[in-house]
C-alpha cells in the first residue's frame, strides 16, 4: 500500500484569524462552504475546531463514496487537522498570513492507497479529483469570507 496524496492551496482576501475562524466553525460556515460532493453532512460533538466530531459523505468520484467520521484537533496555531474514524485518511488545514489583509489557505490529505493496479490507478487519479473539489471548497470559503 503506498500512501496517496492531495494538496491544494488558495490566496483569500481576509486576514488568517477570520480565514482560520471560518474553517474552524463546523457548526455554521463549513456546512455552507462545501461544494455538491459533500453529503450527509453533520456535527456530532462540538462544533468549534478542536473537539469537533463531524461526519459527512464525499463522492469523489460517480462510483466511489467514502462516509467520513472526522476527529478535529487543532495542534498548532492556524492548523486544523481532520483523521477519519472510518479510514486512515487525515487532513491537514493551515491557515497563515499571506501579506496585508490576505492569508495563504493550504489543504493536504493523505491516506493510504490500495495495492496493485488500482493503487496504481487511485494514486494517479485520486489527487487531481480531490484537488478540484477542495479548489471548489476554498472558493466558496474565500467568496464567504471576502464579502
Amino acid at each position: 500500500m503506498a500512501q496517496v496524496e492531495a494538496t491544494t492551496e488558495r490566496i483569500v482576501a481576509a486576514d488568517a484569524e477570520t480565514v482560520f475562524d471560518a474553517l474552524a466553525d463546523y457548526s455554521g460556515t463549513r456546512g455552507k462552504v462545501l461544494p455538491e460532493q459533500y453529503s450527509e453532512y453533520e456535527v456530532r460533538e462540538g462544533g468549534d475546531g478542536e473537539g469537533t466530531l463531524v461526519h459527512w459523505k464525499l463522492q469523489a468520484t460517480s462510483k466511489r463514496v467514502r462516509d467520513c467520521l472526522l476527529e478535529v484537533t487543532e495542534p498548532t496555531d492556524g492548523e486544523l487537522v481532520e483523521k477519519d474514524r472510518n479510514s486512515s485518511m487525515v487532513t491537514t488545514w493551515r491557515v497563515t498570513p499571506a501579506g496585508e489583509g490576505r492569508s495563504r489557505v493550504v489543504v493536504s490529505t493523505v491516506w493510504n492507497g490500495a495495492g496493485g493496479i488500482g493503487g496504481f490507478f487511485e494514486k494517479t487519479f485520486a489527487p487531481k479529483g480531490l484537488a478540484r473539489i477542495y479548489d471548489a471548497l476554498l472558493a466558496r470559503l474565500a467568496a464567504e469570507v471576502e464579502k
